[in-house]
């Protein structure tokens, strides 16, 4: 026996895509296979996945290089790039305590070497960072474009996509070398799910 509220709910449904991407969360969650889930559908492409190995790292060396020294007290560099690279540590650290830990010294031992960079010549380190940094933003773009066929996950979600970045590249480099290897089939099962996903709603789109 329907109730009143049945029909009005079937007329609502009927109005909802079947199925529709995975869209990422406002909030940061620790929910590691979710995020890898996000990320990997935005960079399923080994040439793309390959670039963005190189250039992620990159990027975040030569942002730590660029950050200015403000809030350095002396005899401690508590500056932005430490404080930048104690968040990323902590973060990962919560998402996948193992190799979390790895990527979180690799974190801190490049902002120190940053400080270091600048101190010694401020100048030139600031302007190799820019090019570097640079560049390897153009890299990945090209890597999308041409060989992912997807925007970047920044388009769709800034924050989220920034902070997964080395982890994401962390991952897929442990991946290969048979690291939780439960985890990576489950991952690429949903990767390939919104991939499909993603795929559908772009055909149609274009048929309309």
């Amino acid at each position: 026996m329907e109730t009143p509220l049945e029909p009005q709910l079937l007329n609502r449904n009927r109005h909802l895509p079947e199925s529709a991407p995975l869209r990422p969360s406002p909030n940061m969650s620790l929910d590691l296979e979710k995020h890898l889930t996000f990320y990997g559908a935005y960079h399923h492409n080994s040439v793309n996945v390959a670039i963005h190995m190189v250039c992620v790292p990159l990027i975040l060396v030569s942002a730590f290089c660029m950050l200015p020294p403000w809030l350095t007290v002396p005899y401690l560099d508590l500056n932005l790039g430490t404080i930048a690279a104690l968040l990323y540590a902590g973060l990962y650290i919560l998402l996948e305590p193992v190799a979390g830990f790895v990527l979180a010294a690799f974190c801190v031992g490049s902002t120190a070497f940053a400080n270091h960079m600048r101190v010694e010549d401020p100048k030139n380190t600031f302007q190799i960072a820019l090019v570097v940094h640079i560049v390897s933003w153009i890299a990945q773009f090209i890597g999308h474009g041409a060989f992912e066929g997807r925007a970047p996950a920044l388009l769709d979600n800034l924050i989220q996509a920034v902070f997964l970045a080395p982890m994401f590249v962390w991952l897929e480099v442990l991946f290969k070398l048979g690291y939780r290897k439960e985890l990576q089939t489950r991952v690429e099962k949903q990767v390939q799910v919104e991939i499909a996903k993603f795929k559908a709603q772009s055909k149609n789109g274009k048929a309309q």
